[in-house]
């Protein structure tokens, strides 16, 4: 895929060669992910540069699962290797309480910060501190090609169950002419296949635990959710997608080969940009599917974050970069660049008040309500002991969504079969949480 903003990255970064870091007092390292919306703000960072000469940016700029074992280790270990921080709201409360953070206190003056949208603000805080700013939120819906809908005469409800999603995948998957039904993340890692499968228990009525912290995979709401998932992609997705993430599935929608793509609403404006997708004129939307008799749409609630680690021997500096990159000025920018419907989505109450935005981004409404209606306390219809939407909010949930992860991904590639994969993740969930002593708790 490509994106307008390598191109002006590209001069930025050559423009930084050329002129040195030597003019600069403060050089910020700063570790982010590689998707669409941070390569734009890569891109964007000469208007940063104009307002602080004194400070230089390098980058480093990495896949989601590196991104989050480089940063993880750099901070647990006090490591100081990066100024600034690209982390999501999973991490964000857990490393607050262990001091890995610096309290985003004191921003510069019209930063706004009443403006964060609230489900977004509540998970970035703790005792009503804030630890992380921003720079995009999520939940996850349904993209659809609407041309593929109406010609396999397919009227996609705004609230589709998974009867409908199945029904439209098999309508619209077309083998010979390169056409796919439905494309869903498979490659393993707990913010990439588990986020999605996650988000589908929750609207399956499944949980991960029960109150006394006991896995739950052995139950028959998993069962359902994995042989479903399993259905769907092996029936009418894409060969190799065990492989395919996030950005994977992005390029297989633009370039027109899936019919549907259930994933992260943030995703909205790069399908919808006819600069770089080929069906940008032919998308619909609708809210996360949930099972018939389960009253829940997926409870994914997502944001990507920048936050300063306490290792930093450059705090105010890197509070300036940070307030420069999640400010309604930065919102105001995107948009002057690249239009209204580029704007980085699901921060800012302002954005979704502005006519402007409204009128450029067809996806603005269903976007909103999708994080409106998250409730992080209660992703499962069942009584649970975590909180969280599609991860448990508890340290351990990165390895052993990771682990669980790739017996998934292994069971999407063939090598297992539903009953057997998830006996193994019950046998790796529960023995991770007997090891971590939660049934002491």
């Amino acid at each position: 895929m490509t994106f307008k903003a390598k191109s002006l990255y590209g001069a930025c970064a050559a423009m930084a060669l050329a002129t040195g870091a030597s003019a600069q007092d403060t050089t910020l390292t700063i570790a982010t992910v590689n998707n669409g919306d941070m390569i734009r703000m890569q891109g964007l960072t000469a208007d940063f540069a104009t307002k602080h000469p004194d400070i230089a940016l390098e980058w480093v700029t990495l896949e989601e699962n590196v991104l989050r074992q480089r940063v993880t280790t750099d901070i647990a270990t006090g490591g100081g290797q990066y100024d600034v921080l690209t982390i999501g709201n999973y991490e964000v409360p857990i490393w607050a309480r262990q001091d890995w953070l610096t309290p985003l206190e004191g921003m510069p003056e019209g930063y706004d910060a009443d403006d964060i949208l609230p489900a977004i603000a509540g998970g970035l805080s703790v005792d009503g501190t804030l630890y992380a700013a921003p720079f995009y939120g999520e939940s996850a819906m349904v993209m659809y090609r609407t041309d593929l809908a109406e010609a396999a005469g397919i009227d996609m409800p705004d609230q589709p169950t998974w009867t409908d999603i199945k029904a439209a995948a098999e309508a619209m998957t077309d083998e010979e002419a390169g056409i796919y039904g439905i494309c869903l993340r498979g490659k393993p890692g707990w913010g990439e296949n588990m986020a999605f499968i996650t988000a589908m228990s929750n609207s399956y009525g499944a949980r991960w635990f029960d109150g006394d912290w006991n896995a739950q995979f052995d139950s028959p709401e998993w069962n359902a959710t994995l042989t479903d998932y399993l259905d769907l992609m092996n029936n009418y997705g894409p060969p190799g997608a065990s492989s395919n993430g996030f950005n994977e599935n992005l390029s297989l929608f633009q370039q027109g080969k899936c019919g549907m793509w259930i994933d992260a609403t943030v995703a909205a404006s790069f399908v919808t940009d006819a600069d770089d997708s080929t069906v940008a004129d032919s998308v619909g939307f609708a809210q996360f599917p949930n099972k018939e008799g389960v009253d829940n749409h997926g409870n994914w609630l997502w944001s990507w974050n920048l936050a300063i680690p306490a290792s930093t021997d450059a705090p105010d500096a890197a509070k300036a970069f940070v307030a420069w990159a999640t400010s309604k000025d930065y919102t105001a920018l995107v948009a002057q660049e690249e239009g209204w419907s580029a704007a980085p989505p699901g921060t800012r109450t302002s954005l979704y008040e502005n006519v402007d935005y409204q009128a450029e981004a067809p996806f603005a409404e269903m976007t909103l309500n999708s994080i409106n209606a998250v409730d992080t306390t209660k992703p499962s219809v069942q009584e649970i002991p975590y909180t969280g939407a599609q991860f448990v909010a508890i340290p351990e949930f990165q390895g052993i969504g990771t682990a669980v992860g790739q017996i998934f991904s292994a069971a999407l590639a063939g090598q297992m079969d539903v009953d057997q994969a998830l006996q193994s993740a019950q046998q790796q969930t529960q023995r991770e949480m007997d090891r971590a002593g939660y049934h002491d708790k």
